[in-house]
């Protein structure tokens, strides 16, 4: 196999005339790869990623071939995959205020263009969901937001309007299925190709730890920071060291390995109803 591409966390390779996509056990906080894996988070990523493919299959079609049709070395962890021309716009939609949307709400009253009511606070459940895209950075630097108008000029406007139309309703597929087992999906992360017809595809992973916030319904207050089951606990932990947020990034010590694992593991959990198997790792 051929190494096409190497990611923050996942590594692309050719296969056959498909593309194989590969989640590693990377870890990647504000765009920083750390230096200490995850043991069982890439598995968990392709898994859940699966699981939720098969729960958006009316809404939009998904680049995924197989999950078993590949490399023996891989198995659990990789995707056979078709191939795409990735659109250049990460796509995301928010119902809840938090992370960099909250600071630039802070900023300036509104994320991506969309301007939102006045005394939101952290945690806040939006109006609305809202479509907040942004760029696709290289590894090692820094997202920035788009707004709407961009996007169109970048892509064209109908094609931006449905990314805008899939996005949004692949969020509300998810988060009223994730709220019925007591998860709130904050935000979520997308990313869409064309296919050589030119339909618009879902790709890359869908309503993952990675991609998302989690948070569980039971737990939620406006006003701070709350529970997650996802990489915010990294984030938060790395806020107590003295670290600019730039290459490289710190060790991770075992206990924030062990408790970011935990969490991954239950917000797979209570997502599928599925108990993950037990693995090689012994905290």
């Amino acid at each position: 196999m051929n190494l096409r591409h190497r990611g923050k966390v996942r590594d692309l390779y050719d296969l056959d005339g498909d593309l194989l996509l590969v989640a590693s056990d990377r870890l990647s906080i504000y765009d920083v790869v750390l230096p200490t894996p995850v043991p069982d988070k890439g598995a968990v990523l392709t898994q859940l990623s699966v699981w939720w493919f098969e729960q958006l299959t009316d809404l939009v079609p998904n680049h995924l071939i197989s999950a078993t049709d590949v490399p023996a070395e891989f198995a659990g962890r990789a995707l056979r995959c078709r191939r795409l021309e990735m659109l250049p716009v990460e796509c995301i939609a928010r119902g809840y205020l938090a992370g960099l949307g909250l600071q630039e709400y802070r900023r300036s009253g509104a994320v991506s263009g969309v301007t939102l009511p006045p005394g939101l606070v952290e945690g806040s459940k939006l109006p609305e969901p809202i479509f907040t895209p942004t760029t696709k950075a290289p590894v090692g630097e820094h997202d920035e937001f788009l707004t709407f108008v961009e996007v169109a000029e970048e892509i064209g406007r109908e094609r931006a309007e449905r990314l805008r139309e899939l996005t949004l309703a692949v969020y509300a597929r998810g988060a009223e299925t994730a709220a019925a087992n007591g998860i709130l999906v904050a935000d979520t992360k997308l990313e869409f190709g064309l296919d050589p017809a030119g339909e618009i595809v879902l790709a890359d992973e869908v309503l993952t730890p990675d991609s998302s916030r989690f948070w569980p319904a039971e737990d939620w207050q406006p006003g701070r920071p709350q529970f997650s089951f996802d990489k915010q606990y990294v984030r938060d932990w790395s806020s107590t060291l003295d670290w600019d947020r730039t290459p490289p990034g710190p060790e991770l010590p075992p206990d924030v390995v062990d408790v970011t694992r935990g969490r991954y593991l239950e917000v797979y959990r209570r997502i599928t109803g599925r108990t993950w198997p037990a693995t090689r790792y012994h905290p």
